[in-house]
């Protein structure tokens, strides 16, 4: 497989053809699709996206974790292809994981593993029912400050009322996808694979999939009071958005017993530039973890 960025290698290419399944499920009112690898009726883990973003962000990723577990990666209302709500809020991301998890055919409590507001929305969900879970991973999220993502949302909410950007071809609106926060380091295979995902056609050509209109209106609030009631392991990122100070903070937060390290050389999405350092560092938990 190749792209106008260049070859990708073999890795990605058997990852993204291994077998994927995809499917709906119903949560808190709204349609929710997932897609899933492995094999049903096994433990499993749960993909969750940041924001903007949508499953296919885990499409490399998520057959490489598939090994004698189930593997199930949602798109949270207002992202992907799941239906759009008037109003988000942690509490309905958090029911969606466990109808997807549980839809998509994962035996018993499954692992969170969240990246930016993914990892606050995994991380609600140990407070909220950790008795559920299995564990929650957390890649490179704030936890208790927006994400850069979220504030994008915000001002973009803020900033315009009409219609979201209509792109005339696939291409025009690929040259025009953006990270948030800007990384420079991003695998271009991987980038532009998640662009491509990241569309949908709509009358005059390609428009984002995820809900300009409403999200980033919403507030949240804190998460300072929350406490994780199911194991915890945390991945910050080197070069990504947490500094020493809220790291301290979340050390405090998550208690003694969390797994708490840094991902060498890796930006705020680690899954595009270190996606190979993402995979070792979930199989290295979830092995910690089934001893």
């Amino acid at each position: 497989m190749s792209n106008e960025n260049g070859s990708a290698p073999q890795w990605f290419v058997d990852a993204l053809a291994a077998p994927v399944e995809t499917g709906k499920c119903t949560a808190s009112g709204a349609t929710i699709s997932y897609r899933a690898w492995g094999d049903p009726g096994q433990p499993g883990i749960v993909l969750v996206h940041g924001g903007m973003a949508h499953s296919g962000w885990w499409d490399h990723i998520g057959p490489q974790l598939a090994e004698g577990r189930r593997v199930v990666a949602p798109d949270l209302s207002g992202h992907g292809d799941s239906d759009h709500r008037e109003r988000y809020a942690l509490e309905a991301w958090t029911d969606e994981l466990l109808a997807a998890a549980e839809a998509g055919g994962i035996a018993g409590p499954p692992v969170l593993v969240g990246h930016s507001m993914g990892g606050i929305v995994s991380f609600a969900a140990s407070h909220r029912m950790g008795e559920r879970l299995a564990g929650v991973v957390i890649l490179d999220s704030p936890i208790r400050d927006l994400t850069p993502e979220e504030l994008e949302m915000r001002i973009k909410a803020t900033a315009s009322s009409g219609p979201p950007k209509v792109y005339p071809t696939v291409e025009a609106a690929v040259a025009r996808f953006r990270l948030v926060p800007p990384q420079d380091d991003a695998e271009p295979y991987v980038f532009d694979h998640i662009a491509r995902g990241s569309l949908k056609s709509v009358d005059g050509g390609y428009s984002w999939k995820f809900d300009a209109l409403r999200m980033g209106r919403e507030t949240r609030s804190s998460l300072e009071e929350m406490s994780p009631r199911c194991p915890v392991a945390y991945f910050r990122s080197e070069h990504g958005i947490v500094d020493d100070r809220l790291y301290g903070q979340l050390r405090e937060q998550f208690g003694p017993d969390a797994l708490m390290t840094v991902l060498p050389a890796a930006g705020h999405h680690p899954m595009i530039d270190q996606p190979l350092s993402v995979v070792a560092a979930v199989r290295t938990v979830l092995a910690a973890w089934r001893r």
